[in-house]
């Protein structure tokens, strides 16, 4: 990080100030950084973690990232993550709308599944390229159980926050069982200076994601801002941790799920390639996507007069990613090899 410009310090670029969580401490059952966590997963939804176990597998991954992301585009599309609800593989620029006005993503990336990376070389989901393949044991599967394992003892502290049985959170995000957990290498390139937005407004599916930044230009709306959009600077060695929906639901809405998208980094970082990295821990597959009101007081008090749709959908978590990951795609209903052919970047003209 320390090879780029510094994030830029004017009042051009609004920063969101966010609370600190100490991991260690955490770990070691602090009652005081529970508490932190505590509100600010029910205030803002996102914080920062320092201490945490997974850095020695930053730049690792990282560079499994830019060799994979490297590759000839007909060969990334060979591993392609397609447009049905799948999510693991790669995902071209270009899928997703991130406006009203029709304009589309530029960031690439490349997806690993948890269940492949515990399950390797035994095929869990499905295959990738060997640029991954070479960093799966000694990089991507680390790097996965280093944040199951964080993820327990954040989803232990929710737990006993939210008055539920002892391990409720933790079974259902049984990290044994098949789910769409997974790591993402997220490739921003130097943009355009007429280019506004790099990836749309949006909330996470699942229930904690854990991200990495090498430059500015992730923003966030938080809870009374007004609407008004604020920048979160990236810190080394710290994780950038927010809350998903699924984590949302099952809590009736008392933690938050909030908005947010990615622009070009800011600045004098703006011409420089942005590359993050990201976990997102989500519930098993089989689980019933709805408020854990029957379990905690809490969240029913919180659900009284709730969006029956959202919170007791009825869904599992495995329909509830499909219903997401279709919303703003620009390849809807177009086929591998119309895709292919149209070429990067111009996935929205494939007809």
């Amino acid at each position: 990080m320390s090879d780029y410009p510094p994030f830029p310090h004017d009042d051009s670029f609004p920063v969101q100030e966010l609370l600190v969580v100490d991991y260690k401490l955490l770990k070691e059952g602090d009652e005081e950084q529970a508490n932190i966590l505590w509100e600010a997963a029910t205030k803002f939804g996102f914080w920062y973690l320092k201490n945490h176990e997974a850095d020695d597998f930053v730049e690792p991954m990282f560079k499994m990232g830019r060799e994979t992301l490297a590759l000839p585009f007909e060969e990334k599309m060979k591993y392609w993550q397609g447009n049905k609800g799948g999510s693991c593989g790669y995902k071209a620029a270009g899928a997703t709308y991130v406006d009203a006005d029709g304009s589309t993503d530029i960031s690439e990336f490349i997806n690993v599944s948890k269940d492949d990376a515990m399950a390797y070389p035994s095929i869990a989901q499905r295959v990738y390229p060997p640029t991954v393949n070479e960093f799966m044991t000694g990089t991507i599967r680390p790097f996965i159980q280093t944040c199951v394992a964080e993820n327990r003892v954040l989803l232990d502290v929710f737990n006993d926050k939210l008055g539920l049985p002892k391990g409720t959170l933790a079974d259902l995000h049984d990290h044994t069982k098949r789910c769409l957990s997974e790591s993402r290498c997220i490739k921003v390139p130097a943009a355009p200076k007429d280019t506004k937005i790099a990836l749309g407004r949006h909330t996470d599916v699942g229930s904690i994601s854990y991200l990495t930044n090498r430059l500015g230009g992730l923003q966030v709306q938080l809870p009374g801002n007004g609407g008004e959009w604020k920048y979160v600077k990236p810190i080394e060695g710290y994780f950038i941790c927010n809350i998903g929906d699924s984590l949302h639901i099952l809590s009736g809405g008392i933690l938050k799920s909030c908005t947010h998208r990615v622009l070009p980094p800011p600045g004098a970082q703006a011409g420089y390639e942005r590359w993050s990295l990201v976990y997102f821990a989500r519930p098993a597959n089989d689980v019933k996507l709805e408020a854990l009101a029957s379990q905690s007081s809490l969240i029913a008090n919180a659900t009284q007069n709730a969006d029956e749709a959202l919170f007791f959908s009825g869904l599992t978590a495995a329909q509830w990613f499909v219903r997401r990951q279709t919303r703003n795609r620009t390849d809807q209903g177009k086929d591998f090899e119309t895709i292919l052919a149209a070429g990067p970047k111009k996935i929205i003209s494939a007809v």
